[in-house]
């Protein structure tokens, strides 16, 4: 089972996941912490609603981070208390570690499912996969722990939004070797037919 519809257009994976980001970094340069957390949650939302009145489909880690932007960032607005949208990432990274860890405790590889539509791996590749990002994962929570704990409020919206995306995206890049080396041939039906 893929995660995306085939009759989705191609813009609306990186507006629905980048577009509440960029709402949140505007808000927090025009005016402070507590009007980019309310502009998270409202573009979050939107989001959310775009992406189901295109696709008729909400895929599960967007669900699962606006369920904890909505949590923490409420949390944030009514307590007045930066502190709660501060651990939202420490916690979305930390359960992203978490599933994958128990997938691979089950047996199950959990980023097949997730990634099986763009990348055709043997179950080793699958399996090796999951554990590296599992503790990619772990490794942002604490980094994000030091960051927001030992540095200023604008370091720390920097690094959310700039530092997040350019680690997991070069980490991301360095699995290269890996996939080469573990991606199975194309069937018939793929295309390649040697």
């Amino acid at each position: 089972m893929t995660q995306e519809k085939p009759n989705q257009p191609a813009w609306l994976k990186p507006v629905t996941e980048y577009g509440p980001l960029i709402v949140f970094v505007v808000a927090y340069v025009l005016d402070d912490l507590m009007t980019a957390t309310a502009a998270l949650m409202i573009a979050t939302a939107i989001a959310l609603a775009l992406s189901y009145s295109i696709a008729r489909h909400i895929p599960m880690l967007p669900l699962v981070t606006a369920i904890i932007v909505g949590v923490f960032g409420g949390l944030t607005l009514v307590l007045n208390d930066e502190t709660f949208i501060k651990l939202k990432p420490t916690i979305i990274q930390a359960l992203f570690a978490v599933v994958l860890f128990g997938g691979l405790l089950i047996g199950k590889p959990l980023l097949k499912p997730l990634l099986g539509a763009a990348l055709n791996l043997d179950d080793e590749g699958w399996r090796k996969m999951s554990l590296r990002f599992a503790i990619f994962f772990l490794v942002m929570a604490a980094i994000n722990e030091l960051v927001w704990r030992t540095q200023s409020t604008d370091v720390w919206v920097a690094f959310k939004t700039f530092g997040i995306v350019l680690l997991t995206m070069g980490f991301g890049m360095c699995q290269i070797g890996l996939i080469k080396k573990h991606m199975l041939p194309e069937t018939a039906e793929g295309g390649e037919a040697d």
